[in-house]
């Protein structure tokens, strides 16, 4: 009896996940190059893709750290501590190494971009002022706006006042997670597809000829994001784990930051993290709080942007920056973006308020938030990529600290 031979589509099928995006990838950028033209008709699968994960990401967060609060035993440990002290490290650490490049190589602008379109934040109390409405917000209204400091705020207080209901109830909350996660593992499923949808249209219809007179900027900003990724992470890493940072930083940057690059959404990527840390083998009780929390506190690619961007414009109106201003700076702006995390252009619509700290004038600083959304092809992707690899890194590396038990990298 002959068996009978796969097809070409039957071996793709077979090949993993990462697999599969890395031949939409390609796939993606050859259609781009051979028919620029007709990029246009395969849009839409990078729009259904991101919608589909945009839809599914706002319950499933609720529901899973509703589920996991809920069903937490007294004295059981969830390891969040150490996932927060990951994510305010990093992000300082960020935000010192793009002061510290600032610095070393200083990048000017050409200032007479047109005003950019957006309602910047008006001062760090206006941010912080924000940030507590959001946490109060309609469940429902949050759900529907995918707020999630809400969803967050929400989740949490049903979580605890679940904590003593009857086993039934909990059972069955347990149950919905589950079903709405197989929800998410279909979605996921159809990401090659997305990411070839998403490459060939970035490419057909922006290309990056916008983007060569803003090189040196963008090299600044990149680069920073790449030392973050490469080298401040993998330190944070050993730090915890004290065994070669490496594959744990890789198995991220593949899973989590190759699809956080074109769909451009932490929030997007949320399911990506949460189905990434299941296969890893993390603490449910872990990953099901700190992925979500992740995507709306740890900003390390927005610091970075935020103050290369200030900078920059600091040193092309001649305006002397000392350290210490800097470094608060850093910490201003690190703080103030938790209040519009979520927000298409978030980290750019905060350069207004940070700008305030040198007194450059309003009309000014929103020549360089126009000059932010010109880059921001690569910039945004680059900065949502090292978020949300970051949420995924920490995440692991604490989780294994604290529990001692290994990262089960090989089904990442």
């Amino acid at each position: 009896m002959t068996t009978a031979t796969p097809t070409a589509l039957q071996r793709v099928m077979r090949l993993s996940l990462i697999s599969q995006i890395a031949i939409g990838l390609a796939l993606g950028v050859a259609f781009a190059l051979i028919a620029p033209g007709a990029t246009r008709s395969v849009a839409l699968l990078g729009d259904l893709f991101i919608a589909a994960l945009k839809a599914v990401a706002p319950i499933l967060v609720f529901v899973l750290v509703a589920a996991a609060i809920a069903n937490h035993k007294h004295g059981q440990p969830t390891h969040i501590r150490p996932v927060l002290i990951l994510y305010l490290l990093g992000t300082l650490a960020a935000a010192l190494l793009a002061v510290l490049v600032s610095f070393a190589f200083p990048t000017t602008l050409v200032l007479d971009a047109p005003a950019a379109t957006g309602n910047p934040p008006g001062g760090i109390l206006l941010v912080l002022k924000n940030l507590l409405l959001s946490a109060v917000s309609n469940p429902v209204k949050a759900l529907t706006d995918a707020n999630f400091i809400g969803i967050l705020a929400w989740a949490i207080g049903l979580g605890v006042a679940l904590r003593h209901a009857s086993d039934g109830m909990r059972r069955g909350l347990n149950e919905l997670a589950d079903a709405i996660s197989k929800i998410v593992h279909v979605v996921i499923r159809f990401a090659p597809l997305g990411i070839f949808g998403l490459v060939a249209a970035t490419l057909g219809e922006t290309g990056f000829d916008a983007l060569l007179g803003y090189g040196r900027l963008l090299l600044v900003i990149v680069g920073c994001m790449l030392v973050v990724a490469l080298v401040i992470n993998p330190l944070f890493v050993f730090w915890k784990l004290r065994t070669n940072p490496y594959p744990l930083v890789f198995a991220a940057l593949r899973g989590s930051a190759v699809t956080a690059f074109f769909t451009r959404s932490s929030a997007a990527n949320i399911p990506i993290n949460l189905e990434m840390c299941r296969r890893m083998g993390l603490h449910e009780d872990t990953y099901a709080i700190s992925i979500p929390l992740g995507a709306t506190i740890n900003m390390a690619g927005a610091a970075i942007t935020i103050s290369v961007m200030t900078l920059a414009a600091a040193h092309t109106l001649g305006i002397p920056v000392d350290i210490p201003t800097a470094l608060l700076l850093c910490v201003v702006s690190s703080l103030a973006a938790c209040g519009v995390s979520g927000v298409a252009g978030g980290s750019l619509l905060l350069i207004p308020m940070a700008t305030a700290l040198f007194g450059i004038d309003a009309d000014v600083a929103m020549q360089v938030v126009a000059i932010g959304f010109v880059i921001s092809v690569v910039q945004d992707s680059a900065e949502t990529a090292l978020n949300s690899s970051t949420d995924l890194v920490f995440t692991a590396a604490a989780s294994a600290a604290a529990t001692g038990e290994p990262l089960k990298l090989e089904r990442a």
